[in-house]
């Protein structure tokens, strides 16, 4: 059943009010603060068809109204207003991201810091399987006598900065040979053909060193693969939701189970997914996530787990900033020839 205007101006001055305070908010609060255009009689009679519409929850009989987690949906759907920045916040964000990345995982993590810097809230990130990835170049670089640096780049990422020990000193001009022989055997090959080992059975000895040092970088990447990085999980405490100490422990369990957490916080191909109140394993929770795009494929997905009265119109503009950042951190890595 759709909502009036004038309901929908009422419950959106419940929720903003019950984000900003965590308290009920009473007919007459609501006049004062947000609508003093209508009659209390008016904003009472409202209320309580809001409540009978399953929109509102009245905690005791003599307190104000509070939010539901329809009212929340409805609320995100329809009626909230992205919140811009600060030049603060978005400063935040330009320190940790105009800045050499070493990889990918490197970015996925400095997401959830952020993120969770920015909102004061616990975040999550993720990346997705990297197995079935394609690679399409590989460079190494001679830095010191017996350690090389290997870039691997993929059809969806690179994974650079890794270093390797090779065990003996080598020219320059070997490395050179070196890459462009790994390319041609690799190029075009996912990286579970590799690390199975069904795309090279025997090295000439010359290049046994580099083929093992690579194969074994992949493999330490798919052992990472879908890790899941938590930031700030005490400050689920810093909620008043969150004072009754079985509720406190309850979260913390499942924020340090990454085999609990990782199907919560799937959601598909969703570019944004905003879950409220849905997770049986955290019913007075809101899971807000984006996916990390790099070029044209996601690579994982970031986010906040928090409070059903978290500041969405905050959340989702600081997932976006960070979303144009990485696109822009994407772009300027195309034409650096360092990573290539």
């Amino acid at each position: 059943m759709a909502l009036s205007d004038r309901k929908e101006r009422i419950l959106k001055a419940v929720v903003d009010s019950y984000i900003e305070s965590c308290e009920p908010i009473s007919s007459s609060e609501i006049r004062d603060k947000y609508l003093p255009e209508l009659s209390g009689a008016t904003i009472r009679n409202e209320l309580a068809s809001l409540e009978d519409m399953g929109y509102l929850t009245q905690p005791h009989v003599s307190s104000g109204r509070v939010p539901t987690a329809d009212a929340y949906r409805l609320y995100v759907d329809k009626l909230m207003h992205k919140r811009k920045l600060t030049k603060s916040e978005i400063g935040v964000v330009k320190k940790y991201f105009n800045r050499k990345m070493r990889d990918i995982d490197d970015m996925v993590k400095s997401t959830a810091k952020v993120i969770s810097e920015i909102t004061n809230l616990t975040s999550v990130a993720y990346m997705d399987d990297i197995r079935d990835d394609v690679i399409t170049n590989i460079k190494i670089v001679k830095i010191m006598p017996t350690t090389a640096l290997f870039i691997i780049v993929t059809d969806r990422s690179i994974i650079k900065d890794t270093t390797a020990n090779v065990a003996e000193e080598l020219e320059d001009e070997y490395f050179d040979s070196a890459s462009k022989f790994a390319t041609s055997i690799f190029s075009g090959k996912r990286i579970s053909q590799v690390t199975s080992g069904k795309v090279v059975k025997e090295v000439h000895r010359e290049y046994k060193r580099i083929f093992d040092a690579i194969i074994a970088i992949l493999k330490s990447y798919e052992a990472n693969d879908s890790d899941i990085t938590v930031e700030g999980s005490s400050k689920i405490l810093e909620q008043p939701e969150f004072n009754d100490l079985e509720k406190a422990k309850a979260m913390l369990a499942v924020l340090d189970s990454k085999e609990k957490l990782y199907p919560v916080l799937k959601s598909g191909n969703m570019e944004l997914s905003v879950k409220i109140g849905e997770e049986e394993s955290m019913p007075d929770c809101a899971i807000v996530t984006a996916t990390i795009d790099l070029g044209d494929a996601g690579v994982g997905s970031a986010g906040v787990i928090g409070p059903m009265r978290m500041d969405y119109g905050k959340v989702i503009s600081v997932l976006d900033c960070i979303g144009k950042a990485i696109g822009a951190f994407d772009r300027s890595d195309e034409n650096d020839d360092d990573m290539i």
